[in-house]
Formats: C-alpha cells, sequence, structure tokens
C-alpha cells in the first residue's frame, strides 16, 4: 500500500514507477480527490470547533445554531468517508514500485538470467512426463482424483505418497536446522483482512477460494500460499528490533483457482488447484532487505543443490513481478520432457508495502517504521517431483532416489 504523501511529493516518480508495472493510472483523479477529501476534513474540524464555542454558552439560541452546525457536520462527514473509501479503493489497487535494479520490461521476455547450476542430464532411451511415469507406476492418479474433485488435482498413492511427504520433511529441516527459520503450523483459513494485509485482495479475489459460510458474516478464505498467515503473524503489531529478524518456514497445502491460467499446463501436475509448498518468510528492518533477498534465495537454492538438479535463477523485471514485489528471483529447475526450465520458486523483497497494509511496525531506540517483509517458496513440492521425477527416471519408467533423500525414503534406491 502506498503512502498519499509520498505521492503528493513524488507524483512523476509514481507515474514513472508505475508504467514499468504495466499500471496506468489517473492520478489527476486521485490528487482531486484527495484535495477534495482535506477540504471536508478542515470544514468540518472548523464547525466543530464552532460547536465547541457555543456548547460553552447555554441558551436558545445557541442551542438551535448547534444543531444546525451537527447537520452540517455529520454531511460533510459522510461526504468525506465516501471519498476516502474511493481514494482507499485506488490505492489497494496499485502494484508495489519495482526497484532500480529490477530491468524494466512489459513481460517475462524482459527478464534476466543471473546464474545457471548443473548440466542437463542426457538420456539413451527415449524419456517420459512425469505424469507417463506416475501412470507407469500405478501411483500418480488423474482419473480418480478428476471424478472426486475435477480438473487439476491428483491422487498420488504409496511410494509416490511417500515421495511427496518425504521431499516435504527435507525441505523442513533444511530451513529449520541448517538456516534456522523457525518452523510454524498456521491455519489453512483466514479472513479477508488477513488477505487484504499481502496482497491477493481486492485485485486477484477471482484467483481465491472463498468459503461460504452463512453463520458467519466474516468473509474466509483458503489460503493460496503460507505467505499470507506467516506474514501476517505480525499484524497490528509493532515489533521490538531485538527479535530481527524474524524468520518463519511452514509447509502447507495452497489453494488457488488458477483462473488466469485457462488452457494452460492441462496435463499433469505443473498447475493445480491444490500443492504443497515450503514457503520461507523473513521480517527484516526495511534497509536490510536486500540482504536478506539474497540470503532467502540461497537457502530456496540449496534444496536443488543437495539434490543434484539442475537450475538457474532469473531475476525478474518490472512488468513480470508479483502484485506486492519491489524486486523478485525465480528459480527455475529444469524439466527434461519438456526441454526447458520451469518456475520452481519465487523469492521476493516487498520492502513495506505489505506491512502498510497489515499496519506492522518494529521499533528501536531512533525510530518506529513499518517492516520489511519477504517470502519465498523453499520449494514447491509438486513441481520438484516433476524435476526430480524426470531429472532421475530410468528406462524401465523407475526412479532413482537421490543420495540426500535416501533416509527420508526408508532407505529405498528406487521406486
Amino acid at each position: 500500500m502506498h503512502n498519499l504523501k509520498e505521492i503528493r511529493k513524488n507524483i512523476d516518480n509514481y507515474k514513472k514507477k508505475l508504467k514499468e508495472r504495466n499500471i496506468d493510472v489517473n492520478f489527476e483523479e486521485l490528487i482531486k480527490l484527495d484535495k477534495n477529501n482535506r477540504d471536508l476534513i478542515q470544514k468540518k474540524e472548523s464547525l466543530e470547533q464552532e460547536k465547541k464555542v457555543l456548547s460553552k454558552t447555554r441558551n436558545e439560541e445557541n442551542f438551535k445554531k448547534s444543531k444546525v452546525l451537527s447537520k452540517e457536520i455529520e454531511s460533510f462527514s459522510k461526504n468525506q468517508e465516501k471519498i476516502q473509501k474511493e481514494i482507499n479503493n485506488i490505492l489497494a489497487n496499485l502494484p508495489n514500485l519495482a526497484l532500480e535494479d529490477v530491468p524494466v520490461g512489459k513481460d517475462e521476455t524482459y527478464n534476466k538470467i543471473v546464474k545457471k547450476e548443473g548440466k542437463a542430464k542426457k538420456f539413451n532411451f527415449s524419456i517420459k512426463s512425469h505424469s507417463q511415469i506416475g501412470e507407469v507406476n500405478n501411483q500418480m492418479d488423474f482419473k480418480t482424483s478428476s471424478k472426486l474433485s475435477g480438473s487439476r488435482f491428483v491422487v498420488l498413492k504409496d511410494k509416490f505418497a511417500l515421495l511427496e511427504r518425504a521431499l516435504i520433511n527435507f525441505m523442513l529441516d533444511i530451513h529449520t536446522y541448517k538456516f534456522n527459520y523457525t518452523e510454524i503450523s498456521p491455519p489453512l483459513i483466514v479472513n479477508e483482512n488477513v488477505m487484504f494485509g499481502t496482497g491477493q485482495l481486492p485485485k486477484f479475489e477471482s484467483d481465491q477460494f472463498e468459503i461460504k459460510n452463512e453463520k458467519d458474516e466474516e468473509r474466509k478464505f483458503l489460503i493460496p500460499t503460507a505467505e499470507v498467515s506467516l506474514t501476517n503473524l505480525v499484524r497490528d503489531s509493532i515489533v521490538d528490533t531485538k527479535k530481527m529478524p524474524l524468520r518463519f518456514v511452514a509447509g502447507t497445502p495452497c489453494f488457488r483457482k488458477e483462473a488466469g491460467s485457462y488452457g494452460k499446463d492441462t496435463k499433469g501436475m505443473m498447475r493445480q488447484h491444490q500443492f504443497y509448498k515450503v514457503e520461507l518468510v523473513s521480517l527484516v528492518e526495511p534497509n536490510s532487505c536486500d540482504d536478506e533477498l539474497d540470503r532467502m534465495l540461497s537457502c530456496a537454492e540449496e534444496v536443488l543443490k543437495l539434490l543434484e538438479l539442475p537450475y538457474q535463477v532469473v531475476l525478474l523485471s518490472s512488468g513480470d513481478m508479483g502484485f506486492s514485489a519491489e524486486k523478485t528471483f525465480d528459480i527455475e529447475t529444469w524439466v527434461p520432457f519438456e526441454n526447458k526450465y520451469r518456475e520452481i520458486s519465487s523469492c521476493s523483497s516487498c520492502g513495506m508495502f505489505q506491512a502498510r497494509r497489515m499496519k506492522s511496525k518494529y521499533k528501536n531506540s531512533n525510530t518506529t517504521d513499518f517492516i520489511g517483509t519477504l517470502n519465498g517458496s523453499g520449494l514447491a513440492t509438486g513441481r520438484l517431483m516433476i524435476s526430480l521425477m524426470e531429472n532421475y527416471q530410468n528406462s524401465d519408467g523407475s526412479i532413482t532416489i537421490p543420495s540426500a533423500l535416501k533416509k527420508y525414503m526408508d532407505n529405498i534406491e528406487k521406486i
């Protein structure tokens, strides 16, 4: 969420930076609404002061004048509240501004590859997709899941279900024991204020699964990512800097409608309505965001290094970043059947953008200000399964278990 005072002071910069995010804003209308709003507040305060003076002298004439003033104050208040709502709606739908070192461009074609690790494996047999491997093993069942829930779901069985659980535990152990993240088991259902805080609402409401409950007036949603729950752990609060940085990790199911992805990745597990993901969240002083982003990225990379999976790191352009991000690195892992890299993690710094929406601040001996928030996948479990299955596949349709994962898989060699 942006500060209106900052917009007033730096309107040309906001025009430029939001244009880089492919957003065309009618700033003239916003400034006009802001001026009207401030004028109404000033008039209302002036009338309230006048009413206060009248109340000190009690007589019939002043009583009548006071009643007239009360009606005028009420009218000004209603108009001011209406205008303030319009202003808030405009601000709530404006994305974060990209940092200066972010490539400027309208879409993913302007992204910049900053690192490559590992080499794509060469196979001496005709390779299969992860879904074909799953069908050969009869442990990845899309037909039954379709009967149960519709498209974009899967039933994993036996050793494939074990593989999913093993990957989640493997990643949680890395992030907690090696990188000192605090593991959290958060709610999977949150209210609309929480979804607003991290930027899913109001702009991306069509992507969310809302829970209907006639007895409960408060709107509730299934989380699209544990980022929502973890970041909001500090909403409406002031954190002592002595307790920072705060680093949280959670392995949870995530739920997304994928409303804008019609026709994309319709086969297999690449894009589903329900999937597991291990999520990393950091809460820091804003001037530490850049260093913390590098740290978070290296934590997510470590998973792929230990599993010996090829990957590349991409710095996203201003037009390809998420709504709340000021800078984002994507990690893309090699998917042999598609013969290309596919996203498996996004690590983003959001600066103070989310904290303003959540009213989350930090306090030290000198100042009180909004917290810096960061989030990243460490990693998306389904997509990690895809990369592992395809990169470690054998000619007979079996999958070799990577050395680092064996202790989580009962020390079996293959599935």
